[in-house]
């Protein structure tokens, strides 16, 4: 696996930091540069191990390093891609945005301004984490055996795009290749609409029941205990497609209440069956 000088991450929370305690840990950086807004969070994240230094100067903190991973939130990602373009113009970059069509769109049409040489942008998409922010939280085995899918673009070049696979492979990843559109649609309906349901589910809860709930409530709504603004950022750059999803979604409870509404046991079987195979499909 490829040894990298110097690896700079912008945003070192939950997935930031585990990126760079995996590296660490793994031996396949000298250096991690860990690059934010508060010194505070800067501090926390290299006393978890996870950077090797730290600088509030986005510019500063890209300009030596071979790859750039971009760990912030989706509607900062092309800003925060293109500064550290500038600033790095033979550096590698990816990111972790949930969404992809719109950032590889945006970051591709402005990068093709930049004089040559130029820096060389590749989407990434970790299928990781946790309703847990921060970098207290991060681990370097978070994506061991988890799906990264990488989304090129009609003008990433092979060799760039083949190194941020190696790069995800190098932590533990499975890899998963699709354009930025196929991404964008597969992930409302098995993550964007997810979360949706998790917080509707949750906010249907009375107060006074919360006391009485159990590990089916718990489980069903975990990750309602997300970001919100994270979250609330995700869902409204990828809204076409999950309101394609939520729509399917809706078909589908509408035959639950039929079902119940009629009493239709046998339909009602078929329905929990259904979603009990695509469950037991992809196993724990």
């Amino acid at each position: 696996m490829k040894r990298w000088n110097n690896v700079a991450i912008i945003g070192v929370g939950l997935l930031g930091g585990s990126i760079g305690l995996a590296l660490l840990e793994r031996g396949l950086a000298r250096s991690v540069t860990g690059i934010g807004r508060r010194a505070a969070s800067l501090r926390k994240a290299r006393q978890r191990g996870a950077v090797t230094s730290t600088t509030t100067q986005l510019a500063r903190g890209v300009a030596d390093a071979e790859l750039i991973v971009v760990c912030t939130p989706v509607e900062s990602i092309v800003q925060h891609t293109l500064l550290a373009a500038a600033s790095c113009p033979g550096g590698l970059i990816t990111d972790v945005g949930s969404t992809k069509s719109s950032i590889v769109n945006a970051v591709d049409r402005q990068l093709n301004r930049f004089p040559r040489p130029r820096a060389t942008y590749v989407g990434s998409h970790p299928l990781a984490g946790s309703e847990k922010t921060g970098a207290q939280h991060a681990r370097p085995d978070l994506f061991e055996g988890r799906v990264v899918v990488v989304t090129p673009s009609r003008h990433t070049p092979a060799a760039a795009r083949d190194s941020i696979e190696t790069f995800w492979k190098s932590v533990g990843a499975v890899l998963v290749r699709k354009s930025p559109q196929e991404h964008d649609r597969a992930v409302a309906t098995i993550s964007h609409l997810p979360h949706l349901v998790a917080a509707a589910l949750a906010a249907t809860a009375r107060a006074d029941e919360l006391p009485l709930v159990g590990g089916g409530w718990l489980d069903t709504t975990r990750v309602a205990g997300g970001d919100v603004e994270l979250w609330r950022q995700i869902l409204s750059d990828n809204r076409r497609h999950v309101l394609n999803s939520l729509s399917k979604f809706e078909r589908v409870l509408a035959g639950c209440r039929r079902a119940l509404e009629s009493n239709d046991g046998k339909k009602l079987s078929q329905l929990l069956q259904r979603g009990k195979c695509n469950r037991d499909a992809v196993g724990d």
